[in-house]
């Protein structure tokens, strides 16, 4: 009695899953503009209101989406792009697809929607094409540039012109000049390789990560006047971006997410220290109190 209890139980968070993800890739693809991506998205919604009817063949129930599972993978997918928002979800279902393997015995369908999961819609979900991830290039460039280069200026100008204010000035003026060139080589090195890239949103890619990266790491310049605590702070906040950065390429891309943010901090910080330490000889070997 007890084991067909927790079988019912189990086949109705099923249920509510599917069901939930039909409702998301419905609402997914009424806001999606691109036909293939449309189309693509209708299709994978119309397996997962099949399995739910498939699991509602032995609960003989009626299931509701879990709202709020809905709306945030909704704005998830909304604000960081489809590829994220999905994969990031699927990820979180796979318990539930391994905890199906276990159903096989008792539901003959299990193996079929296991392996539809598992391949079928994955396989799709490789298909999205999206503009963020066919400048992701770009951006990794603007944003890499920007954390090696700024918060190794940033930590020689703490320590040369021990000055929050000054520092910002000065930090902001190096910043918005190099993602202006950084912009500007982007644009000419994509038109120049003439790739299936506008060149001119490669540009707006790389230049405006850039701009965005500089304005965040200026921030507690701005807003503290403690230079050596601005200097902390402007690190956390470069390791919160890299972090998150490549949190989401390592969902878009299935890449492994240690391995790239180690790399990648270990680069800015480095660099971060060496400069560091430059501003300090300059500092002493040139006498400058300011």
């Amino acid at each position: 009695m007890n084991d067909a209890i927790e079988l019912l139980q189990r086949l109705l968070l099923y249920q509510k899953n599917e069901i939930t993800e039909y409702h998301l890739y419905k609402k997914l693809a009424q806001k999606t503009r691109m036909t293939p991506n449309r189309q693509l998205l209708e299709k994978i919604a119309d397996d997962e209101l099949r399995h739910y009817r498939q699991w509602q063949a032995y609960t003989h129930a009626e299931v509701r989406p879990n709202r709020l599972k809905l709306w945030r993978y909704y704005w998830i997918s909304r604000i960081f792009g489809l590829t994220f928002g999905v994969k990031l979800m699927e990820r979180g279902e796979e318990d539930a697809q391994k905890n199906y393997q276990e159903l096989a015995e008792k539901i003959p369908e299990a193996p079929a929607i296991i392996q539809e999961e598992n391949q079928h819609e994955l396989e799709l979900l490789r298909l999205l094409d999206e503009e963020k991830l066919r400048y992701v290039g770009s951006i990794v460039l603007g944003l890499n540039d920007a954390l090696v280069e700024l918060t190794g200026a940033l930590a020689g100008l703490t320590l040369a012109l021990q000055n929050s204010k000054l520092i910002a000035l000065t930090g902001s003026i190096t910043g918005i000049a190099a993602a202006l060139s950084m912009g500007s080589s982007e644009y000419l090195s994509t038109k120049t390789e003439r790739s299936f890239k506008n060149p001119l949103r490669a540009a707006f890619y790389t230049g405006g990560t850039y701009m965005v990266t500089v304005l965040l790491l200026i921030l507690p310049y701005l807003l503290l006047s403690n230079y050596y605590l601005c200097l902390v702070c402007m690190m956390a906040e470069a390791l919160l971006i890299i972090a998150v950065f490549n949190f989401y390429i390592a969902i878009t891309n299935d890449e492994r997410f240690g391995r790239r943010f180690l790399e990648m901090a270990s680069l800015s910080f480095a660099v971060a220290a060496l400069s560091f330490l430059i501003g300090f000889l300059l500092r002493t070997f040139f006498n400058i109190e300011i």
